[in-house]
């Protein structure tokens, strides 16, 4: 693999990585001074997307923060529609060890969104990668369920007939690409026996995971199945009032949950340290 590209705070960057040319931003300190925050968006989101929690969480942390748009998103190149219903495993498994490497990352914490929550978990239950500490899960999925089906069918009409095209367009340099690639791949009729339950058993990391009451996207029986399978430390935060993007409509005890973790994760290191 290439060496890793140098950690720019001031603007924008790019990873030349698995024939992809994706759309990086970091925050805060390097790999090599603290530990790093990988942030996985969700399956509209994108670098841009994250508005100021990213800069908020370094902030708040002390951690690096580091983002990037997966290819099809933000500035990222498109890729080839229609997306293989397997989209998220491909990710976590091909693309994702790159970045990983590329940033440097020495020791860290993903954290994802929706589809990046997925990703993130297919990654820590499928890899062992000594650098990468613990879990931050917001609003995962792990299976399709009737309601969040209907929430993306209803996602499809306001592309297609109301504002959300031009609203993606501020934020995607090809909103078709960003869209019909998540939109086709969850409305397939193939799609409805996806099911990543598996992996949760095979992680072995310590794992915060939050997400909103009313989210319409998943129920609670996603983070059940989460607490049912997991054998790792697991700590929950369920947010009332708030849907799909606790980060957004709750970011103040969005970062306060992940801070406090991230500082228990912090002990935990310390503790682990042999002295001699």
């Amino acid at each position: 693999m290439p060496p890793p590209v140098a950690w720019q705070t001031d603007d924008t960057f790019w990873l030349n990585v698995a024939d992809q040319h994706l759309e990086a931003r970091a925050w805060g300190p390097p790999p090599d001074e603290a530990p790093t925050l990988v942030l996985l968006h969700e399956g509209l989101g994108c670098v841009q997307l994250w508005r100021d929690f990213p800069d908020k969480l370094a902030n708040t942390t002390g951690f690096g923060v580091f983002a990037y748009s997966r290819a099809g998103y933000g500035q990222s190149n498109p890729t080839r529609l229609p997306w293989p219903l397997d989209y998220m495993t491909l990710e976590a498994r091909n693309v994702l060890p790159h970045v990983l490497h590329h940033i440097g990352i020495q020791r860290g914490v993903l954290l994802g969104h929706s589809d990046g929550a997925s990703i993130a978990a297919i990654y820590a239950g499928t890899t062992e990668d000594v650098h990468v500490r613990g879990l931050c899960l917001i609003a995962p999925h792990f299976f399709t369920e009737p309601d969040g089906l209907s929430a993306i069918a209803d996602a499809k009409a306001q592309y297609e007939t109301g504002t959300l095209r031009a609203r993606l367009a501020k934020y995607h340099d090809d909103p078709e690409n960003a869209f019909r690639g998540w939109n086709d791949a969850w409305l397939d009729p193939g799609f409805r026996d996806w099911n990543i339950e598996d992996v949760i058993k095979h992680i072995r990391i310590p794992t915060l995971v939050i997400q909103g009451r009313d989210d319409m996207y998943g129920t609670l029986a996603q983070i059940q199945a989460l607490e049912n399978g997991i054998s790792s430390p697991l700590e929950t935060e369920i947010l009332d009032e708030c849907q799909h993007a606790p980060h957004l409509e709750q970011s103040e005890k969005t970062r306060a949950a992940i801070a406090q973790f991230l500082e228990r994760l912090e002990t935990i290191e310390m503790q682990n340290v042999k002295v001699t």
